[in-house]
């Protein structure tokens, strides 16, 4: 599993590990790192052109003395100090030493122009709002340059605790990080400009809490997480699962539904709603009910709303019951507040940033830009676990705690039905047992994987997507 933890806390952990180290082993430690991963980024270094945009942080001394460790390897490295005397001046004595030279901040676009290499050391991760106005040109002509941009610790720019980019910013090639996961390099947008993403360890392990602000599952966790038939098991101890989806006007929601469901390992799937010939016509297994929920069968959970249009009673009565309940699509819009909130049983939410946004009253593009306040927010107003879906889709619990980020997706599963069939498949995990946060959690990391496996770069309906989920689990128990 990956963590990432707020600066506040790294602070204090770095703080607690530099007094117990000899002065600047801990720089010694993140700048080792960092030139490694510039060396192993160039392949060959003797002979290449690296350029150090440099402010006046911590982070600037890291890059000053990795770039020293690359021009003792023959590399030609210059620095453009954008701190004036603020740049850390026993870093720049070391690149000195090592044959680097100081170039005027109006010689960096040429310069970056013949890069081969251009690393990022401007802000750190304590940095607020976007790049200056002397640092934004170059972070565009990097851009812009053949060169490779590594960033240092957190590309510039980026908010480290929230993912939010709030103006111009460092788009990275590659983001060498230092000690643990900041949360803006799991989160967008801020994620997107940080590129492909290596951990150095610097020893900060021991002094960082149990309970970190993110956390990022990979395959070893959701295995852990995913429901195994045993020898005595039946349909209902693997999990009966009810969806309350569909009308005249979207059938095909409820379909789809179904089939998440049922390739997501559900014992049983009620079906309540008016698309049950449709649903019967594609799951012969499925056992279908007119008498709303209440009157539907047993169920270990519910999903609810997908294509729902404007059937309000259906989701009210889904709510009063004594299990646990995945709101989604109408279900979202239909459900008051209040009643969520009244709930003693588990409630897992699933808005995309559009539905977030209704729910919370303010745009979509708020909801977009910070999507890691938006998730706590929206948890916090409804008493229940909430699933943002999106680019990376963030997994946030009513009383706080970790917030689980999800990056398995793919451009590919936005298309119309994609969400039904995550629904369903998450609802066949709150059904088997799992706690809303883990349901939530696996569910996306099977759709995303789904959603790779089915596309493989082309594109996809969400049927396929519903087809692939034994591939997906298969390769996550696998």
């Amino acid at each position: 599993m990956r963590t990432a933890y707020s600066v506040e806390t790294i602070r204090t952990a770095e703080r607690a590990l530099m007094a117990r180290l000899p002065e600047g082993a801990l720089m010694q430690r993140a700048a080792a790192g960092l030139a490694t991963a510039c060396a192993d980024l160039l392949g060959r270094v003797y002979g290449r052109r690296v350029v150090l945009l440099v402010g006046s942080g911590d982070n600037g001394g890291d890059a000053l003395y990795a770039g020293a460790r690359l021009a003792r390897r023959g590399a030609g490295v210059a620095v453009v100090p954008l701190a004036g005397d603020r740049t850390h001046p026993g870093g720049l004595a070391a690149l000195r030493r090592a044959g680097g030279t100081v170039a005027r901040p109006e010689a960096a676009g040429d310069l970056i122009d013949r890069a081969d290499l251009v690393v990022d050391g401007i802000v750190g991760i304590g940095g607020k709002g976007g790049l200056r106005p002397d640092a934004a040109p170059l972070a565009e002509r990097a851009a812009r340059s053949g060169a490779a941009v590594v960033a240092v610790d957190l590309p510039s720019g980026v908010e480290a605790d929230t993912g939010e980019v709030r103006g111009a910013a460092v788009r990275a090639d590659l983001t060498v990080t230092f000690g643990t996961h900041k949360p803006g390099l799991l989160v967008d947008p801020a994620r997107e400009y940080a590129g492909a993403v290596r951990l150095v360890d610097i020893g900060l392990g021991g002094e960082l809490p149990a309970e970190p602000e993110l956390e990022a599952l990979q395959h070893a966790d959701v295995a852990a997480l995913l429901p195994r038939p045993a020898a005595e098991s039946d349909k209902y101890r693997r999990g009966v699962v009810g969806i309350a989806a569909g009308s005249a006007r979207y059938p095909g929601a409820a379909v789809l539904a179904v089939s998440g469901a049922l390739r997501g390992g559900a014992g049983a799937v009620r079906y309540v709603g008016p698309a049950a010939e449709a649903v019967l016509a594609r799951f012969p297994e499925t056992l279908v009910s007119d008498r709303g929920p209440h009157r539907a069968g047993r169920v270990q959970a519910w999903v609810v709303g997908p294509g729902a249009g404007d059937d309000a009673a259906t989701v009210a009565e889904v709510l009063e019951t004594d299990v646990p309940v995945l709101l989604d699509a109408d279900g979202l819009r239909l459900a008051a507040r209040d009643a969520v909130r009244a709930r003693t049983a588990p409630t897992l939410m699933t808005p995309h940033a559009g539905e977030a946004a209704a729910l919370l009253g303010v745009a979509r593009e708020e909801v977009e830009a910070a999507r890691l306040s938006a998730a706590r927010e929206l948890a916090a107003r409804y008493r229940a676990t909430v699933l943002l879906k999106g680019s990376t889709t963030l997994v946030a619990g009513p009383d706080g705690g970790p917030v689980r980020v999800n990056a398995t997706g793919t451009p590919w599963l936005a298309t119309a039905g994609s969400g039904d069939v995550l629904s369903g498949l998450a609802g066949s995990l709150l059904a088997a047992g799992l706690a809303p946060r883990d349901a939530g959690s696996a569910a996306a990391y099977l759709h995303g994987l789904a959603g790779r496996f089915a596309a493989d770069g082309a594109p996809i309906g969400a049927h396929d997507v519903a087809d692939t989920l034994p591939t997906a689990w298969r390769d996550v128990r696998d």
